[in-house]
């Protein structure tokens, strides 16, 4: 609890600078993203910007990993659109704050250790499918509306666009050779900003997709009725945007435990990022979780604290509150040079070095994961299908390494050693070793090199016993380690063996 409650670690050596142009960085790069995912959705602009604010806010305060940087994130904002369209934004609204209340709940019976369960080809999979993902987002902003029609840039804007683009990767490129003072996608940004003010160049700016301007996130109970009906419209909406942030969430917090070389706590981001879901469902956000991009931009910038997260989010309040009329004109060419960045470097490009020395399933595991990401943009299904695949490609290797020795001692007595473990998947090669109806009257199984580990495989013991019983001859268990005799103990009413109890030793004093 003591740890829990621990907001800061002291001992922790924080380079200020660092973490304050990081956290500026970041929030120039939210921005447009909050905006793009809150009109995609058909909320109003400023509820995108309220959700990063909060989002950010409190995971950065609260959450389990220093350095990760949540907001409003398209992940959660995709599962709400069905939402908005049949029952409208109040919903909304209430869906984010009942999920926030199930991330608290996975936070406190501790859920979120699970996510270990996630191997490493998914994780490939997932961070290769959304570095493309990220990198066919900003190709969206050289698209503009042309008599209500959504078109190509052509021509001169288009030559404008790729020319403040190209420059700014070349500058996040280079700038870390001269200096890594300060964040070099900062400076790129920066830059390009000032060369479209001071050369009056024509081009696209945050203001072209939204207003950022706006108050102080009000305070405001969700409007609709309170009954069982409406509980059961929003619950399953309320389940898949916990499931879908918890899922980015914590594989994000997995990946920059891997770049720093730390460990984060993942009960404590669960429910740190159900507090802020709940506190965006009544102070008008949309709800959110820990985004990749904005996270590895943040690392990328030498983030290493808690503080750039809280930066991030109280420059985008400050910007909310007064600082539109600059941002706004801030050049949107700027950005996307700046996630192209984060996507190129997010890819794991080691993973084609490493193709052609990994299992044929790990590889079609990994590419299936890629796919799901880019083609629905569902990370927690995309992982789900992987986890599920990588459990049955082990279930069925497994079930293939279950083997026997067998032995007739002086006494007559017939022994089975039973090597691997006893499952679903290993019956039938089981049932294989033994020769029941030639096999003497009394007949041993020893697991000491075996376990049996679920319902399947006792009642494949319970058969087994059976058809010796029908020939009048006794088999007997040997070996069973503790947890392997209280399955057994537990389903006494399914299965009667004899068990050999393995004598205790006792040190005479």
């Amino acid at each position: 609890m003591k740890k829990m409650l621990q907001l800061f670690d002291f001992t922790q050596k924080v380079n200020y600078k660092n973490e304050i142009l990081a956290g500026l960085t970041v929030a120039m790069t939210m921005i447009p993203e909050s905006l793009s995912f809150a009109i995609l959705a058909g909320f109003p602009p400023l509820v995108g910007l309220y959700a990063a604010f909060i989002a950010g806010l409190v995971t950065a305060v609260f959450g389990g990993r220093p350095g990760m940087i949540s907001g409003g994130a398209g992940a959660t904002v995709i599962v709400l659109i069905a939402l908005m369209k049949s029952h409208g934004i109040e919903y909304v609204f209430a869906a984010v704050a009942l999920g926030g209340v199930v991330q608290i709940c996975i936070g406190l019976f501790k859920l979120g250790k699970f996510i270990r369960l996630v191997p490493q080809p998914v994780m490939f999979g997932f961070v290769n499918g959304l570095a493309v993902v990220i990198f066919m987002s900003q190709l969206e902003q050289f698209k503009t509306i042309v008599n209500g029609q959504i078109t190509w840039l052509t021509g001169t804007p288009l030559y404008i666009m790729l020319g403040l683009v190209l420059l700014t990767i070349g500058i996040v490129l280079l700038f870390p050779k001269i200096t890594k003072a300060v964040p070099a996608s900062l400076v790129a940004i920066m830059v390009v900003f000032a060369l479209v003010l001071v050369f009056n160049i024509d081009t696209k700016t945050v203001q072209d997709i939204a207003s950022v301007q706006g108050g102080f996130p009000p305070f405001h109970i969700p409007n609709i009725p309170i009954s069982f009906e409406t509980f059961k419209i929003i619950f399953p909406y309320s389940v898949i945007v916990a499931a879908v942030g918890l899922t980015e969430g914590l594989l994000t917090l997995n990946l920059v435990d891997e770049i720093t070389g730390t460990r984060g706590n993942s009960n404590r981001e669960c429910i740190a990022q159900g507090g802020s879901n709940i506190l965006n469902g009544f102070f008008f956000g949309m709800g959110g979780c820990p985004m990749i991009a904005q996270t590895l931009v943040n690392l990328g910038a030498g983030s290493r604290a808690r503080l750039s997260g809280i930066i991030a989010s109280l420059t985008i309040l400050i910007i909310i509150l007064f600082g539109a009329p600059v941002i706004g004109k801030l050049p949107m060419a700027a950005l996307v040079g700046v996630m192209m960045m984060v996507a190129i470097t997010t890819f794991e490009w080691a993973s084609f070095k490493v193709i052609n020395k990994m299992p044929r399933h790990d590889i079609f595991v990994g590419i299936l994961v890629a796919v799901v990401t880019i083609l629905l943009h569902n990370l927690a299904l995309a992982v789900l299908i992987g986890v599920i695949i990588s459990a049955l490609v082990f279930a069925w290797e497994s079930a293939k390494r279950i083997r026997a020795r067998h032995f007739i001692d002086e006494n007559g007595i017939k022994h089975y050693e039973i090597y691997g473990p006893l499952f679903f998947g290993s019956i039938a090669a089981f049932f294989e070793k033994f020769d029941i109806q030639n096999d003497p009257i009394h007949v041993i199984i020893d697991f000491k090199e075996s376990r049996v580990s679920d319902m399947s495989a006792i009642e494949a013991l319970n058969n087994l016993t059976k058809k010796y019983n029908q020939l009048n001859k006794v088999v007997e268990l040997k070996h069973l380690s503790e947890d392997c005799r209280q399955l057994l103990k537990n389903a006494d009413a399914v299965i009667k063996v004899n068990i050999i109890e393995d004598p205790t030793y006792k040190v005479v004093s």
